[in-house]
């Protein structure tokens, strides 16, 4: 029996006025798989995202979260339902500190939410799971500095020290390694590799050394069509993905 999807999309499409971005694309996620997708600018990778977790209706199609449609809803109740993502430029509180940003999110994996009767830093399974996940992303030693000061590879790691803090298990990446050196892609890359054990993972990004050291299965988005899906080896040796993509950019 195979693992159930905990992402499906079918048929979705996305048109802006007149201009389609997303021409029916269908796709299963497996649970527990990290899969990535890869395509040239302007293929509607980031739009592709932005409907699967809420920020963009589709135009027509349907997206199910663990078997559950929630095409069109709002990024909130879809975030409740166990989706998380982290966005192409930094999203963290600047002026907060690193633990701080970190804790915000535990707080509400721990459904302490908007509870205004607990002191926050008394509550010890808050803090234990916030200093563990800072330990995880190597930013302990930083905990206390705004996060605004952090460097940008460090910033890049908090965010997605963030976005898993959430509990949620589907997690959403755009580009994670944009703008970093090679040594910090490296780095990111085993942070992700180790922060994503047992969840979903479904990962925009143009580095093609991080997809294929990372992903499982790989879809390919060509114009707003995935034209292929299948495992690393097999998408590098595909004649039509070297073709659209690969073969233009990395031989």
């Amino acid at each position: 029996m195979s693992p159930s999807p905990a992402l499906q999309l079918q048929e979705v499409h996305k048109s802006f006025g007149p201009t389609p971005i997303i021409r029916g694309v269908t796709l299963d996620v497996v649970a527990g798989e990290r899969h990535a997708v890869i395509g040239p600018n302007g293929a509607g990778k980031s739009t592709l995202f932005n409907i699967v977790s809420g920020r963009f209706p589709p135009t027509r199609g349907t997206v199910r979260l663990k078997g559950t449609d929630i095409t069109g809803q709002p990024p909130f109740e879809i975030n409740r339902r166990g989706l998380s993502r982290s966005f192409q430029v930094t999203n963290i509180f600047p002026r907060l500190s690193v633990h701080e940003n970190v804790r915000c999110s535990v707080l509400w994996s721990l459904r302490y939410r908007y509870s205004l009767w607990h002191r926050v830093d008394r509550l010890r399974d808050v803090e234990d799971r916030t200093e563990r996940i800072l330990a995880q992303i190597n930013l302990s030693a930083r905990q206390d500095v705004p996060a605004g000061v952090l460097t940008y590879a460090e910033q890049r790691a908090l965010e997605i020290g963030i976005t898993i803090a959430g509990g949620a298990d589907v997690i959403l990446l755009d580009e994670p390694t944009a703008g970093m050196s090679h040594s910090e892609t490296e780095y990111a890359v085993e942070l992700i590799r180790g922060l994503s054990g047992g969840k979903t993972l479904v990962i925009v990004e143009h580095d093609m050394g991080v997809v294929f050291n990372l992903a499982d299965r790989i879809s390919v988005l060509v114009y707003g069509e995935i034209i292929a899906t299948d495992t690393p080896d097999r998408i590098r040796a595909n004649r039509a993905v070297q073709d659209a993509y690969l073969g233009t950019e990395h031989h």
